[in-house]
């Protein structure tokens, strides 16, 4: 009988309503169910990206790619000449070449070509790789043997006569003449790793590209992973086989096990490798950078609790190592998310620290010593963007009135005044910018909230704009309708006091004098934010749909999201994740009903993903008068199933904070659901595992609880694998709502 009701339902989209009985859900009316075809299937709001664009050494030039052909444009005059043509790539008897990245020699005489890629199961790409030669105009394979789009992170050697590269865990290099492959490293296997990582250095600390070349060419420097040791989490594909397909993956849960990772040299030449004497225990430390400085070798340390951040220099022929610098903070020390800043000369370098409360640039000299503060203020740096040719500026983006927002400003490295912002006044938003190496150009990116990303080049300091690289005209045009009425953004006050950012969007036909339901979009963690004066794509249109079926749709900023507002609002969190943005969230939202009539607080949804699942959980748990409706898609229901690194950064290892960590996961008040509740997994999710939507499966259940769930079989943390998943997940959000939280005014 069961089998017979599923497949008349078929159909349709079905919801297991775990109370007894089984239905199937009313369809999205046509309106709403063809807009977000145009989002999720069409072309219509498709946003174009600038690039790939590489700048040339002294920036005088750039170049892109222009219909699978490398373009060469003079940066002062526009001048635009076809570098590598259709024909170039194309091999002996073959067709050309899918140019999908590229690397410049430094030279500028040989091309890296990045073809044939295929997705590793989770970030990473491998494919082929072809070096162009353009003085002999060749071009030639990567990889001898090595099976079709099997290499990754491949790079030339400083003079360009050789490739090194990753296959299977191992790094190679190829002499470009003779063709010769080497193997540097030769142990590499399912549990031993070179050159690239393990699953929680690759999603949480970024590293991936686990190689660096050394500046003379004679050595690489390169991460090694045992992961040994570390537990195996099962993900279990039921849907492209006939009997299940079993992927074992080493996860290490808060407060297990970590890989144990050192550094290596190895001669170019081939050799054993010599290992950085790094102090400490290999698996309760992180090795989170390394770079190649002087001839020698820096290494980022965090300790496990990640309180600790210390810069060694390394002796690559000893493998001694000498402290050089050293960040500490009661709560968590941020990893830098890229190399660190060098000025000209060598003689310094820029460092990030929250030491004084915010987020400042220091000048720390290179061979250690006290770090010099450069960007005085009660305001956070955002981010590093580069310096000037000959390190007298210093240029970095922040917003120091709005946290919302970021624009470009520039320091005199001496501190003979104040920081100027470049940014023009009259466009506010959010800015972004990639500096030429000479520090006088730019490609410059502007978004607001309503209005689509535009690339431009501009000359600095001056912020001229040369030319427009990219003006989304076409997408511009298309939302002009549908970004109306104006986004909103605002501010209420929590219990205690603290002001909290957020934005809301109303209906197209708005009636101030009416009341109307509201939904509430949430993340909370300490990755992200929601509420930024900037294009939001796909998701932004989304809750536009939302809007306009008569929703008022709100997001809010709580504390420890990491907003431009001080060290004391990010950290604030600290140990208790969950906890705090629970509270936060409710009162922001009670805030805003009381400042405004026509906010309807007997009819409230709230929807997140991630750890905004997570917080969707919280809030209808934890405040189950408030919030009537809720759809938590891969949330995290007990935190001590999450990975080490993230969890640990902000909730301290559970040995040492068991109460926090159940104090912040949603499982332990379940008890207090009272509302509807849409759980929605991908059972192919290695990042946030399918384990914890089925413990809470189970305790709802246990607890007599009803709910509705839907699987997304073998979709990895994303769901967005398969036709149609997309469009799919998002109507399926959106009909949940209209179908229990009634739209329209009253």
């Amino acid at each position: 009988m069961l089998n017979l009701m599923f497949t008349k339902m078929l159909p349709l989209l079905v919801l297991a309503t775990l109370t007894g009985d089984l239905r199937a859900s009313e369809p999205l009316h046509e309106e709403l169910h063809e807009e977000l075809k145009r989002i999720y299937s069409g072309e219509v709001y498709r946003s174009k990206n600038f690039g790939p664009a590489r700048w040339t050494e002294l920036g005088n030039s750039f170049t892109t790619v222009e219909d699978s052909e490398l373009v060469r444009y003079d940066t002062s005059t526009g001048k635009r000449s076809v570098l590598v043509s259709k024909a170039l790539l194309t091999p002996k008897d073959a067709t050309p070449l899918k140019l999908e990245n590229y690397e410049w020699s430094n030279d500028g005489k040989k091309l890296l070509v990045f073809t044939a890629t295929k997705k590793v199961w989770r970030l990473n790409t491998r494919g082929d790789y072809w070096v162009l030669d353009l003085a002999a105009k060749s071009i030639k394979k990567l990889g001898g043997d090595a099976p079709a789009s099997s290499l990754m992170f491949a790079k030339f050697s400083p003079d360009a006569t050789r490739v090194a590269f990753v296959r299977a865990n191992n790094i190679y290099v190829e002499d470009l003449k003779s063709g010769a492959v080497k193997a540097l490293t030769t142990d590499g296997s399912e549990t031993l790793i070179n050159g690239t990582s393990d699953w929680v250095y690759e999603e949480e600390l970024f590293v991936r590209d686990g190689f660096r070349w050394s500046a003379d060419g004679k050595s690489v420097a390169f991460w090694n992973f045992d992961t040994t040791g570390v537990e195996k989490f099962a993900l279990i594909n039921n849907t492209d086989s006939l009997y299940p397909k079993v992927t074992m993956i080493s996860y290490p849960k808060a407060g297990t096990k970590n890989s144990a990772v050192r550094i290596g040299v190895v001669p170019a030449e081939g050799g054993a490798p010599r290992w950085m004497e790094v102090p400490g225990n290999p698996r309760e430390n992180y090795l989170s950078r390394i770079e190649w400085r002087d001839g020698m070798v820096e290494i980022q340390q965090l300790n496990r609790k990640q309180n600790t951040l210390t810069l060694y220099r390394a002796e690559p022929g000893t493998g001694q190592v000498k402290e050089v610098f050293r960040d500490v903070d009661e709560a968590w020390v941020d990893s830098p998310d890229s190399e660190t800043i060098r000025l000209p000369g060598g003689k310094s370098f820029v460092w990030l620290s929250e030491r004084d409360g915010w987020r400042h640039a220091y000048l720390v000299p290179n061979g250690g010593g006290e770090a010099v503060l450069l960007t005085p203020g009660n305001f956070d740096v955002i981010d590093v963007v580069g310096t000037d040719g000959e390190g007298k500026w210093l240029y970095y983006l922040a917003s120091p009135d709005n946290a919302t927002q970021r624009y470009l400003y520039r320091v005199a490295v001496d501190r003979s005044g104040p920081p100027v912002r470049l940014s023009p006044a009259n466009q506010p938003g959010s800015h972004g910018y990639k500096m030429s190496p000479d520090g006088q150009w730019a490609f410059h990116t502007y978004s607001r909230f309503d209005r689509p990303m535009v690339t431009d080049l501009v000359k600095l300091p001056g912020h001229q704009v040369v030319r427009v690289l990219e003006s989304n005209a076409a997408l511009r045009a298309a939302v002009t309708s549908v970004v109306e009425p104006a986004v909103e953004f605002l501010q209420v006050a929590t219990r205690d006091g603290v002001e909290i950012d957020g934005w809301i969007l109303k209906p197209r036909d708005f009636d101030p004098k009416k009341k109307y339901p509201v939904i509430v979009y949430v993340y909370g963690e300490p990755a992200n934010t929601t509420v930024k004066d900037a294009w939001g794509g796909d998701l932004a249109l989304f809750h536009r749909a939302l809007a306009s079926e008569g929703y008022l749709v709100v997001s809010f900023d709580n504390r420890g999201t990491p907003a431009e507002k001080g060290r004391a609002w990010r950290k604030s969190v600290y140990g208790k994740v969950g906890l705090l943005s629970a509270q936060d969230q409710a009162d922001a939202l009670l805030a805003l009903g009381g400042q405004r009539a026509y906010v309807d607080l007997n009819r409230v949804g709230v929807w997140g993903w991630s750890g905004g699942g997570s917080n969707t959980l919280n809030l209808m748990f934890r405040s189950p008068g408030l919030y009537k409706v809720g759809v938590s898609i891969a949330s995290v229901p007990d935190q001590r199933l999450y990975d080490t690194i993230y969890q640990e950064r902000y909730m301290d290892v559970p040995q040492d904070n068991e109460a926090g960590y159940k104090l912040g996961s949603p499982i332990y008040f379940a008890e207090g659901l009272r509302g509807k509740l849409l759980i929605v997994h991908g059972s192919g999710d290695d990042n946030v595992h399918f384990q914890g939507a089925e413990k809470l499966v189970n305790r709802l259940i246990e607890l007599g609880k009803p709910f509705d769930f839907m699987e997304y079989p073998n979709r990895s943390h994303s769901i967005s694998e398969g036709p149609g998943t997309k469009l799919h997940v998002q109507a399926l959000i959106a009909r949940y709502f209209t179908e229990h939280l009634a739209a329209g005014p009253r």
